[in-house]
């Protein structure tokens, strides 16, 4: 079994790092928070205190990670973990992470002998910590066959992009912006349905049982019915970052997307009155507010969201 450095150990990461664990594999681990590790070191793996203490050489380092800053800060200098690697090193970015950077850091770890292999992933903690994931996959042929056990103990199915760096994060972005315009599409279908009498629990569980018989629509279709706001498996803040990416793509290819300039100025609403880290499903409150409802249920949303912000917007009772 390879040794493993994983990097990052949010929600996700620590779902996804634990079943290595279960699969065998010898995990050194790095989060800027260390308490966050605590279960996984009980479980076997070592918790180390610089990113590129949690590498091999000619090793493999994950990364999953909120951000492209993020993912910066532990690549390189004297932290960093891509010296450490050198050659024969794969670096096996999982993250929601732009094409530009994925295609820059490609380039600066080829000087080193690392190979960049991106593997972003679909699918919410519940879903990681059950081995759930659906996992995009770019990068060398030998890298990707190197790395294939790990990624078949993690997730339930790969789709195989070819050998463009980039080329799995640009399928992630574009999996996002199609669920970001699902969440807005059921929240404003609900809201008329709610405005003009319909229950919306009901109407929810018919558009995703008839129509829209899928994941996407059946998740968040229930979440809004039911206001599962919290706790968050994906926050309203990651999903504006992932918007913002969409258009920074869309921008660097020339490809116009009018409804992604629409989410974003939904997404940016919500953190501007406070709802940053309510699930993404949440902007259905946005919907609510624009339609003036005012019945008990934006009373109860309007109690959640008043007591965690006091920039929130007070929605009357």
């Amino acid at each position: 079994m390879e040794s493993i450095g994983f990097i990052g150990l949010g929600k996700m990461g620590s779902a996804m790092a634990g079943n290595l664990l279960k699969a065998g594999f010898t995990l050194q681990v790095y989060n800027r928070t260390a308490e966050k590790a605590a279960t996984l070191v009980a479980q076997g793996a070592k918790l180390t205190h610089e990113p590129g203490d949690a590498v091999q050489r000619g090793g493999i380092a994950i990364t999953m990670l909120a951000n492209d800053r993020a993912l910066e800060d532990v690549v390189g200098g004297d932290r960093g973990f891509v010296e450490r690697l050198g050659p024969g090193g794969i670096h096996l970015s999982m993250s929601t992470v732009s094409p530009r950077l994925a295609r820059r850091l490609a380039e600066q770890h080829g000087r080193s002998g690392v190979e960049y292999v991106a593997a972003p992933v679909f699918g919410r903690p519940e879903a990681a910590a059950a081995r759930k994931l659906w996992i995009c996959l770019s990068g060398s042929a030998t890298a990707k066959q190197r790395v294939r056990p790990i990624l078949d103990s993690i997730g339930q199915g790969i789709f195989d992009f070819g050998e463009e760096p980039a080329a799995a994060h640009v399928v992630k972005l574009a999996g996002n912006f199609l669920l970001a315009s699902a969440i807005e599409a059921l929240a404003e279908a609900l809201v008329l349905g709610e405005k003009n009498g319909i229950d919306r629990s009901r109407l929810a569980d018919m558009l995703g049982s008839a129509l829209f018989a899928c994941p996407a629509y059946q998740t968040y279709g229930r979440a809004i019915a039911q206001q599962q706001f919290r706790p968050a498996g994906f926050t309203v803040e990651l999903g504006l970052k992932d918007i913002d990416l969409v258009l920074q793509t869309a921008a660097d290819s020339t490809t116009p997307l009018p409804l992604a300039g629409l989410l974003h100025d939904r997404f940016l609403a919500a953190v501007a009155k406070g709802r940053g880290e309510l699930d993404w499903s949440s902007v259905w409150l946005e919907s609510a507010e624009n339609a003036r409802l005012s019945t008990e249920y934006t009373h109860e949303a309007w109690v959640i969201l008043r007591s965690e912000s006091p920039a929130a917007t007070q929605l009357k009772p």
